[in-house]
């Protein structure tokens, strides 16, 4: 019997720390939707970029991608993305998909420009950047390596 009320505590502890450790990560992760206005980026690849991904402007999380469609005419990707209301994009502003690691998601990064006008709700970032696919730079730079040692031989 008492071996059995000392894994009951045991386990309770265990339970409670999870709690602790969950509680901590999610008041400490930024995970939460983004109100403000909406604008709409076109890509010509999103490579890793998904729904929910962060949107950053100098490092700093300033929205979230709402949704990503199809353009079924030009073939490009439409990136919605959710805007915070008190960040006023310049009209030359470009977007950009980048990794946060080299193992790491996809995020959009936001670049500002000098405009003295602003994307307005419901605008277009006219300036993007696709994502690089890291496979294809990896072996074009194994492959060109390759060439340049048959090369010198």
């Amino acid at each position: 019997m008492k071996t059995n009320l000392l894994e009951v505590v045991m386990g309770a502890v265990v339970l409670v720390i999870c709690a602790v450790f969950i509680l901590f990560s999610y008041s400490n992760s930024q995970w939460k939707a983004v109100e403000g206005y909406e604008v709409i980026a076109k890509f010509s690849r999103i490579d890793g970029l998904v729904k929910g991904s962060d949107v950053r402007l100098s490092g700093v999380k300033v929205g979230t991608v709402k949704d990503i469609r199809l353009d079924p005419g030009t073939y490009l990707a439409i990136v919605h993305i959710a805007l915070a209301p008190d960040v006023l994009l310049p009209k030359d502003s470009s977007a950009e998909i980048t990794s946060e690691s080299l193992l790491g998601g996809k995020f959009l990064a936001l670049v500002p420009g000098g405009d003295d006008e602003v994307i307005p709700a419901e605008g277009e970032i006219m300036h993007t950047q696709a994502a690089v696919n890291l496979e294809a730079l990896i072996g074009q730079f194994m492959f060109s390596s390759q060439e340049k040692s048959q090369e010198k031989q």
